[in-house]
């Protein structure tokens, strides 16, 4: 999971991009659907990460 966001955030503008997000929740489902994640979460999950994802950024300057 670490690694599919570190790849998608090392876009300057990533959190700005629809596309990129749009990627970054594709990847994250699949990788959930890979190890049997029960679907009904997954969107929570998606957002839990995303928002870290963009805290951990916001911070990271």
């Amino acid at each position: 999971m670490k690694a599919i966001v570190d790849f998608k955030t090392t876009y300057t503008d990533w959190s700005d991009r629809e596309d990129i997000k749009a990627e970054l929740k594709m990847d994250i489902i699949v990788k959930l659907a890979e190890f049997g994640y029960p679907p009904v979460t997954m969107e929570a999950v998606y957002k839990k990460v995303l928002e870290q994802a963009e805290n951990f950024m916001r911070n990271r300057r």
